[in-house]
């Protein structure tokens, strides 16, 4: 199997149950859950921004990514719910963090950019006590939706773990997912690798295989997918050996509908896992996937990596 074969299966199974992403009710609630309702919807907006970058218009791959694309931005009323959101929690960065990945698009509204522009230009929005890996997804953010940005990335980021070039024994699950997002907000999703600095580069170089080959071992698969798309955003030209044993044993973790576990082998489980168990595995599957062979196109590689052992036909 292909790694484009995976990629196509999971978005596949994104498509089909797109429904799950679609916000009820509750997602203008005063307590309502963000985690399952503009959290999921946000996440899937920015893996079709990031699979449009990195497929041609014709590409089945980018056509699927457009509707789901449209849908998603359908779904905050063309962007009328960030407006309602800006109103009831001025200070939270999540929904600029989401918008993001629409405005990256260029699906946006002014309306709500001039709102949040006003909040920016605040001392409580500067200075909001947050994870340096927050931070830098604000920054970001900011950068995104055209709203002038509040502070620099690289104080964010040396502030981070990362940056720290810490004991590689001291990697975790926590350490992991906040080094992953950690590259992601400083290439803008693997949109520009050369933003990493050299000697975090060499470092990740250097242990993202054993901390990779250890999520693989476990099942992490959600984690594994992450590791494998800052294998992808990194300057230079990727590891193709590592690339190939890890996309060979992920192919297992992949079910017959697509989807992806966040954690588990597929043959634990007698039914699909529920959607909210793998719809972030299976996107992030998607993400890895298209940097993946974006990377190797980008550096005269042949695209088609053949996770069965060989080498496939072009993809």
């Amino acid at each position: 199997m292909e790694v484009r074969r995976l990629a196509e299966a999971a978005l596949t199974w994104v498509s089909t149950h797109r429904d799950g992403f679609a916000l009820g009710d509750d997602a203008l609630a005063e307590h309502g859950n963000v985690n399952t309702t503009w959290k999921p919807l946000g996440e899937l907006a920015q893996v079709c921004v990031c699979v449009r970058r990195h497929t041609d218009p014709a590409d089945p791959l980018h056509v699927t990514a457009s509707e789901l694309l449209s849908f998603a931005w359908q779904q905050t009323g063309r962007g009328a719910l960030f407006v309602e959101l800006q109103r009831l929690e001025p200070f939270a960065t999540y929904p600029l963090e989401v918008y993001a990945a629409f405005a990256s698009a260029g699906l946006r509204h002014a309306g709500y950019e001039r709102a949040t522009a006003t909040v920016a230009r605040t001392r409580g929005w500067h200075v909001t006590e947050q994870e340096p890996n927050r931070r830098m997804s604000v920054l970001n953010s900011e950068r995104r939706s055209g709203i002038p940005q509040h502070g620099q990335m690289r104080p964010a980021l040396d502030r981070t773990w990362l940056a720290g070039l810490p004991e590689p024994w001291t990697f975790e699950l926590a350490a992991g997912y906040t080094l992953t997002h950690v590259v992601f907000h400083l290439t803008d999703w693997g949109l520009t690798p050369q933003a990493v600095p050299p000697p975090v580069a060499a470092y990740l170089r250097h242990w993202l295989a054993p901390w990779l080959d250890t999520c693989l071992e476990d099942e992490q698969w959600d984690l594994s997918c992450e590791l494998l798309a800052v294998a992808s955003s990194l300057p230079g030209p990727p590891d193709r050996a590592l690339l190939q044993e890890a996309w060979t044993r992920l192919s297992a973790a992949q079910g017959d509908s697509g989807a992806v576990p966040e954690v588990g082998g597929r043959g634990s489980r007698t039914t699909e896992p529920a959607f909210l168990d793998c719809y972030h595995s299976t996107l992030m599957t998607v993400f890895a996937a298209v940097l993946t062979l974006g990377r190797l196109r980008e550096d005269g590689v042949e695209a088609a990596v053949d996770v069965a052992g060989g080498q496939g036909a072009p993809g």
